[in-house]
């Protein structure tokens, strides 16, 4: 997931949604009814690991961290506000309560070479107005990375959730360099009291201690829980989609910094969930080797919580096969070598109920279809002519294969060939399609941007 920015090096994006394109990164959100206990906020959002984090109000404190006069070590990141929110009082809603709240967050700092960086990852509940007002409540994934530094150039930031690319200039860094990359990226925001535009956001799974989970108790009902990491210490975590659990920046001259250490918060969840289970892909593959011989398989690809867990799948020749996942990302794949059977329905299973709170195993029925590949998808301005070749992964029974305009789903027409690699030739104008879709008989589909010639 990499971005650039350009001189937006002090760009600050907020009001994005899921519609913007962000691939969803958590799982599941408190459908409601929403309660005064939570101030008006869904009480819990779920990532595809499997955990599920409350909105972190507790006023529990770290055995691990010591307690200063007047700085309370709590687990959660309560932020008091003079004449908004007292945390030496009952946290109540409405009258006393922070107009910034948190089911997760995690942050991480480098000082070192003249650069001074400090990462934010957060999982967001606040108010359009700014203040604890019933009716304005709003939630958001939050990506904040603010450096200072002296010398410009394009500097690569790589964090857990993604890859910036910032192009900073002598502007951008003024007379001090304070503030020269200044990036805020708020997704989520939305209509008060919908909490569903954060889950297509930068954030989850979510980040967690290598040395957690941590119990404490709460001190206004004596309970025990548990917290996936301590704000109060900065500690190696796990969690990140893209087996980058650090923040690393590099830049001009040799610039390359890194650390592998966060504060982070969330309390763990009581509420028991059905396992996360996202189908990726379940396709089918089958030719002929030069001697004649048959090679197929059945390709499955899953996210699902990494191990504990577990995934499998059972194929279209009533076989069991066990899946694997190598990095703890939670990305499972599984292969069969039994024959397909096109669109037949596979049933995939993941089984989080090794982990704590038990997950019990989700299990999706998913058509097997055959891949797509569109091979070129070219428009010439002079003829008004549109070629599109196309192959399917089904070598030995080709399927017919259509063609269509993307955006609209009007029908191009069907390709032409006898073998798997096929050809659509045809007139259409004036103006060219963006992007268009070939569509197989067998369930496969591929979609690509179309290249205009003169």
């Amino acid at each position: 997931m990499l971005r650039r920015l350009s001189k937006t090096a002090t760009a600050v994006m907020l009001g994005l949604t899921a519609s913007n394109g962000v691939q969803a990164a958590l799982f599941n959100v408190d459908p409601g009814p929403y309660t005064p206990a939570n101030a008006g906020f869904a009480a819990w959002y779920q990532d595809t690991h499997g955990r599920v984090l409350d909105l972190c109000l507790s006023k529990a404190l770290s055995s691990r961290a010591p307690v200063t006069p007047g700085a309370p070590t709590y687990m959660c990141s309560l932020l008091p506000e003079p004449g908004v929110f007292d945390d030496t009082q009952d946290i109540v809603f409405p009258g006393n309560f922070p107009s910034e709240a948190f089911w997760f967050t995690a942050d991480a700092f480098i000082q070192q070479g003249g650069i001074n960086l400090s990462y934010g990852a957060a999982l967001e509940a606040a108010f359009n107005v700014e203040q604890p007002v019933d009716g304005d409540q709003i939630s958001f994934a939050r990506i904040r990375i603010r450096v200072d530094l002296t010398t410009p150039g394009s500097y690569t930031i790589t964090h857990p959730y993604g890859v910036e690319v910032v192009a900073v200039t002598a502007a951008d860094i003024g007379t001090n360099g304070v503030g020269a990359i200044n990036l805020v990226r708020d997704i989520g925001i939305g209509a008060p009291g919908v909490y569903t535009g954060a889950l297509g956001g930068d954030i989850g799974p979510f980040l967690r201690s290598l040395n957690g989970p941590y119990t404490e108790t709460n001190p206004a009902t004596g309970a025990s829980e548990r917290f996936v990491g301590d704000p109060n210490l900065t500690e190696a975590v796990t969690g990140s989609p893209f087996d980058t659990n650090y923040v690393r920046i590099q830049g001009p001259n040799g610039i390359d910094l890194r650390t592998e250490l966060f504060a982070v918060s969330g309390k763990l969840s009581s509420v028991q969930l059905s396992t996360p289970l996202i189908v990726e892909r379940n396709t089918y593959s089958r030719s002929t080797d030069e001697n004649g011989a048959t090679v197929q398989s059945q390709d499955v690809f899953v996210q699902a919580p990494p191990p504990p867990g577990s995934a499998h799948f059972v194929d279209s020749a009533a076989g069991t096969v066990e899946m694997t996942e190598a990095n703890g990302t939670g990305n499972w794949y599984g292969q069969s070598d039994a024959g397909p059977t096109p669109r037949a329905s596979l049933a995939i299973t993941a089984d989080n109920s090794l982990a704590t709170p038990p997950n019990p195993p989700t299990t999706l029925n998913s058509p097997l279809v055959d891949q797509v590949t569109i091979g070129q998808a070219q428009y010439s301005l002079a003829s008004g002519q549109l070629l599109v070749v196309a192959s399917s992964s089904d070598q030995t029974t080709p399927p017919g294969l259509s063609a269509s305009v993307a955006t609209s789903g009007a029908a191009l027409g069907p390709l032409s060939g006898t073998e798997a690699l096929k050809t659509l030739n045809t007139v259409v104008g004036p103006i060219p399609p963006a992007r268009v879709t070939v569509i197989s008989a067998n369930g496969g589909s591929d979609t690509e941007e179309v290249l205009i010639l003169p």
